[in-house]
């Protein structure tokens, strides 16, 4: 995909139109790079907690989708820790919606942003 189509894509998704995913693991990564994008926004607005209810909105949203696909039968460790990071990034929004003093959004981005690397890797090697 070229950056030019790239864009387009994510002007797309901006409006509403949707990605086409076809797997549950490019589901899983659009909800990660969604979550860590509202993430972003929202810990850029936090010096005057005026933040965008879009991006509050998008982050809930993106937190209960992979909250809810966590498998713990089968995940064992790894799906708890993936919870609590999800958790960790819930309450830092939970305390932005609140307009609490500093809910540590860009800490709980860079959270988020590692798994969207280490879930990135993994495709790769799905896709060889």
């Amino acid at each position: 995909m070229t950056f030019l189509n790239a864009r387009a894509q994510y002007r797309r998704t901006d409006q509403g139109e949707g990605l086409s995913v076809e797997s549950p693991h490019g589901i899983i990564l659009v909800t990660l790079r969604e979550l860590e994008r509202a993430l972003r926004a929202l810990a850029a607005a936090e010096p005057d907690r005026t933040y965008p209810a879009t991006h509050l909105n998008r982050a809930f949203t993106a937190i209960y989708i992979l909250q809810s696909s966590l498998d713990f039968d089968r995940g064992g460790e790894i799906a708890m820790n993936l919870f609590r990071v999800y958790e960790f990034a819930r309450l830092r929004v939970d305390e932005a919606f609140r307009k609490q003093p500093s809910p540590q959004l860009a800490e709980a981005a860079d959270h988020i942003t590692t798994l969207v690397q280490a879930w990135s890797a993994i495709g790769d090697g799905v896709a060889k």
